[in-house]
């Protein structure tokens, strides 16, 4: 349930409110180095609190709204019970029921899994298989790979993709029931729950009566609304896009005004085997690590969960088939770090990007390529 205890809003931003719910934080921020400039000296309200397994917070301009910090932290308590519904890791959650009942029986289901279940299966066939709910036992495989730093075997990874594929889920869009067509398959929202979460979250808020925002989910997800106040007057959104070599540099940054972002990429989660880097990012139509020679993957589309599901899917697809789904989708746009192919550094591919969009920070080593 929302938190019933309010904070006054004067102390909030003085720094003084004591009353937040147990594990939020609060604080009033210059910047957060990796959403705007560290030059900046307008101030942002940061209210974030830890669920699916990340940091999400919600950044608001200081001194603009009425209790906002009491519709944050309630859309902080959208996002977890959208983490209750969603989690395979809670025996009492809607997606483990149902994963444990669809096999042998229809199992009803509640409007936002509905919704989200109907949204995954489209992103399925947009993305050619790249993005799918069910690899979860793919996941399950490689996770003791990486643990046991031991290659799978050929057959169990042919036994774990008997099991994967969203033909197998049969949803009825109208009844809104849902079962499996095989037993073993499972499905997991690891790769689509933060963004999805996201939406709900600044859906309440903007219902509240704030329209200037910006909400993230593991940095790794954003979403951004309105504008930001600055120096300059309102403007955009400015969120850095980490160098995915160099994690401790920012390579670009992105303006964002009514959009989300998801960056996919594997440089920080890998293990090596004789003498070979296999990341964690899995193509569920191989069952294998996705090695299409992608450093980082950046999608913007209106719709976080969207974004979340594409970013992943693009990383997986290597990027002429990203560049292709990317023009089959106007509302989308797309950045794609690669490996230079001619001498050392990093090469940068966009679909969809304008010059607003994307202000790359210089780097001699860096060379741009517009697919537009």
């Amino acid at each position: 349930m929302p938190s019933s205890r309010k904070s006054s809003r004067r102390n909030f931003i003085q720094g003084k409110t004591k009353s937040l719910p147990s594990g939020d934080t609060a604080t009033t921020d210059s910047l957060a180095d990796w959403v705007t400039d560290p030059q900046e000296e307008t101030y942002l309200i940061r209210i974030g609190r830890r669920a699916m397994a990340c940091q999400f917070q919600v950044f608001l301009n200081a001194g603009q709204y009425a209790e906002d910090s009491e519709i944050a932290i309630n859309a902080l308590d959208e996002i977890d019970m959208i983490e209750a519904m969603l989690t395979v890791y809670r025996r009492d959650s809607e997606v483990t029921i149902l994963n444990h009942r669809a096999a042998a029986e229809l199992v009803n289901l509640s409007d936002p899994l509905a919704e989200l279940i109907e949204l995954s299966l489209d992103l399925h066939e947009i993305t050619d298989g790249a993005f799918d709910i069910t690899a979860g036992p793919l996941a399950d495989l490689w996770s003791h790979a990486r643990r046991s730093g031991s290659m799978p075997s050929e057959e169990s990874i042919r036994s774990a993709l008997a099991d994967v594929g969203s033909q197998y889920v049969q949803v009825d869009c109208e009844t809104k029931q849902l079962r499996f067509l095989r037993p073993g398959v499972a499905i997991n929202f690891g790769g689509i729950g933060k963004g999805f979460a996201l939406d709900a979250a600044s859906n309440m808020v903007r219902l509240q009566g704030i329209e200037n925002f910006l909400f993230h989910g593991g940095r790794s997800s954003v979403l951004a609304c309105g504008r930001r106040s600055s120096k300059r007057g309102e403007e955009p959104w400015r969120v850095g896009l980490v160098h995915p070599l160099r994690p401790a540099d920012r390579l670009a940054e992105i303006r964002l005004f009514d959009r989300a972002l998801s960056t996919s990429g594997s440089q920080s989660q890998s293990f090596h085997h004789q003498g070979r880097r296999y990341g964690h990012i899995l193509d569920p139509r191989t069952g294998l690590p996705a090695d299409q020679g992608i450093l980082s993957a950046t999608v913007l589309h209106p719709s976080a969960a969207w974004a979340d599901a594409l970013s992943t899917a693009c990383y997986v697809m290597g990027p002429q088939q990203a560049i292709e789904c990317c023009k089959k989708h106007p509302g989308m746009a797309l950045v794609l770090v690669l490996p230079s192919r001619k001498k050392a550094g990093i090469e940068i591919q966009t679909c969809g990007i304008t010059p607003d969009d994307v202000y790359l920070i210089s780097d001699q080593r860096v060379a741009v390529n517009q697919q537009d």
